[in-house]
């Protein structure tokens, strides 16, 4: 699975390159479990952020990127770990002059192990959906927040989910 993400972001940073595609940004990002139910996960990563050609204008100064996301990282609990991996779409709003901006985005993830200790995901197979807020501090560079939950969609047994506080530094191109 790691290797089809890595595959992706190359192919992500190609397509960046044609028209109507462009690299947005690139960065770190890492977070911790939201709400304690006995289970403490940590998660960290790097992701590529390329936008997609079409773009809503809602208004002058108002509009809707649409976007690709790109991760690939590693999640751990207590002594077990697991590479992680997810592609998938995202909407940003922002404003003409404000530095901050909305986003949210639902993206298929791939786990290297669905099980750690007591807590069974169900399957390597999982969604991440996000909802967050980007400050753009510095000309070409952000600081971000995410609150992001995964879950199996039911698609397997158990489906526990989990929720991070996630925060994010990254590049602007």
């Amino acid at each position: 699975m790691a290797g089809w993400v890595v595959a992706g972001l190359l192919a992500g940073a190609v397509a960046g390159r044609g028209e109507g595609f462009s690299l947005e940004s690139v960065g770190a990002r890492g977070g911790t479990t939201a709400f304690f139910n006995g289970h403490d996960f940590t998660q960290s990563e790097g992701f590529l952020y390329v936008n997609l050609p079409w773009r809503y204008d809602l208004g002058k100064e108002w509009h809707v990127q649409t976007r690709l996301d790109f991760s690939v990282g590693w999640l751990g609990g207590r002594a077990d770990n697991a590479v992680i991996g997810t592609v998938g779409p995202s909407l940003v709003l922002s404003r003409a002059g404000l530095p901050l901006s909305l986003e949210g985005g639902v993206s298929p993830t791939g786990l290297s192990r669905n099980a750690f200790g007591s807590k069974d995901f169900g399957t390597e197979c999982q969604f991440t959906s996000h909802v967050g807020l980007n400050w753009d501090f510095a000309p070409h560079w952000r600081l971000g927040y995410r609150f992001q939950h995964m879950s199996n969609a039911d698609l397997a047994s158990p489906n526990p989910g989990l929720n991070l506080h996630v925060f994010a530094l990254s590049y602007i191109f």
